[in-house]
C-alpha cells in the first residue's frame, strides 16, 4: 500500500494549467486555488506539512518476524530503508511501498538479544546500532555480524556502573559533519542532572572507521516528562529532534524541533547539569506539534489528542524537494493491540 499523498491532486492541477488558454485564465486561477487549499489542508504548522501516512505494515509478519516494534529508520546505500526493531532485528524495506524485502536478526557478543533503538548506516554500508539497556553502540555487517563496539563514557552507563536508568539511554543516533562525527541522544536525564536536561554524546571518527568519545552537549526538553526518542542531522550541522511522552487516558505528545548544537557548551567534564550559569544548552526552535497535523482520516485504537498520533519513535531525512526536507517518521507499536505501526511522510522547511 502506498502512502496517501496529494501527488495525484497536484499532478492533475499542473496538467490542467498547461492546457489552459488565455480565455481560460479564470479556470487556471480556480485550479491554483484548489491546489493551494489542498496544501493548506495538509499543514501542521508554517514549517511542516503531513504529506501522508500508512498503516500497511501494522500487525504483519515477514520471514517469521513480527513487523513492528520499530524504533529507528535509515536510508541504505541502494536507496531502500533500513528499519530497526527494538526486539533485536533489522528489516530492509522498499522505500516507496514499505514492503519488507529482507530481515536480519541481531545479538550481542554472547548471543543475547538487544534493546536496539538507534540506527545509522555508515558510508561503507555497515550498521551502527545502539542498545539502551547497557547502553552500547556496536557496528554490524549487513548480515548481522559484530565488527566493532564503541567506548561509552562511564557516567552514561546504566546504574550501578554509571548514572543512567535502564531504557532511558541511547535512543537517537546520527552522523554529522559529513560523517566525521557520530551523535547519540540520551532519552532522559541521568542521575544528578536536572530532570528534562538530556545529554547528547558525540564520537569522532578515527583511522579504520573507529570512533572515539568527544564533546557532549546538554539539551532541555519542553517538559521533564518528555524524552528524546530520535535525532537526525541536517547538512549544516543542525539537528531535527523529536520529543515524545505519553499520558494514560490522554495519549501521546510528539513535537519536532530544529536544534543547533554548534555553539553549545561541551558538558563532558561537568558532573551535574543543574541549569548553572555558563552552560550554553543546545538551542532549539519548535517546528511543529504533531497533534496539530491534519488527521487525514487516521484512526486511533486508544485515546489520543489527534487520531493520527501514536508512539512515534523513528525518524530519517530521505531527501529534499522544493525547498523542503522530506522526513519519514515511524511509530513503535510495542506489539500492543492498542498501538499502531504507522509511517508518516512530512515536508519540513527550515531557515
Amino acid at each position: 500500500m502506498r502512502l496517501r499523498t496529494v501527488l495525484a491532486t497536484v499532478t492533475a492541477g499542473l496538467a490542467a494549467a498547461t492546457c489552459l488558454s488565455a480565455a481560460g485564465s479564470a479556470n487556471a486561477v480556480a485550479t491554483g486555488t484548489a491546489v493551494a487549499n489542498t496544501a493548506a489542508a495538509h499543514a501542521c504548522s508554517p514549517s511542516v506539512s503531513l504529506d501522508g501516512f500508512s498503516d500497511a505494515l501494522d500487525k504483519t509478519t515477514f520471514g517469521g518476524y513480527f513487523v513492528g516494534n520499530l524504533s529507528a529508520l535509515a536510508v541504505d546505500q541502494d536507496g531502500s530503508l533500513a528499519a530497526l526493531a527494538d526486539r533485536s532485528y533489522l528489516f530492509d524495506l522498499d522505500a516507496q511501498t514499505l514492503a519488507p524485502k529482507k530481515v536480519v536478526g541481531l545479538a550481542d557478543e554472547n548471543g543475547a538479544v538487544l534493546d536496539s533503538e538507534g540506527l545509522v548506516v555508515d558510508r561503507d554500508g555497515t550498521r551502527l546500532i545502539t542498545s539502551e539497556t547497557e547502553p552500547s553502540i556496536r557496528r554490524y555487517s549487513v548480515d548481522g555480524k559484530i565488527l566493532d563496539r564503541l567506548p561509552v563514557p562511564p557516567s552514561l552507563l546504566v546504574s550501578p556502573a554509571g548514572r543512567a536508568t535502564t531504557n532511558q539511554t541511547f535512543e537517537g543516533l546520527t552522523l554529522l559533519n559529513g560523517g566525521r562525527t557520530l551523535l547519540a541522544s540520551m532519552e532522559y536525564a541521568i542521575s544528578g542532572d536536572t530532570a528534562g536536561i538530556v545529554r547528547f554524546q558525540t564520537w569522532q571518527r578515527t583511522k579504520g572507521d573507529h570512533f572515539e568519545p568527544s564533546a557532549q552537549y546538554a539539551y532541555r526538553t519542553d517538559d521533564p516528562t518528555l524524552g528524546v526518542p530520535e535525532v537526525q542531522a541536517l547538512p549544516d550541522g543542525r539537528l531535527l529532534v523529536l520529543e515524545r511522552g505519553f499520558t494514560s487516558g490522554v495519549g501521546n505528545a510528539v513535537r519536532l524541533f530544529l536544534a543547533d548544537p554548534r555553539h553549545a557548551t561541551d558538558t563532558s567534564g561537568i558532573e551535574n547539569l543543574t541549569g548553572q550559569a555558563g552552560v550554553r544548552l543546545v538551542r532549539k526552535t519548535l517546528l511543529t506539534d504533531i497533534a496539530s497535523c491534519p488527521s487525514l482520516g487516521a484512526t486511533a485504537k486508544q485515546p489520543q489528542p489527534n487520531p493520527v498520533l501514536d508512539n512515534i519513535e523513528g525518524m530519517v531525512v530521505t531527501g529534499r524537494a522544493k525547498g523542503a526536507y522530506k522526513v519519514l517518521l515511524v511509530s513503535d507499536d510495542n506489539q500492543n493491540a492498542v498501538q499502531t505501526t504507522r509511517f508518516y511522510r512530512l515536508s519540513v522547511r527550515v531557515r
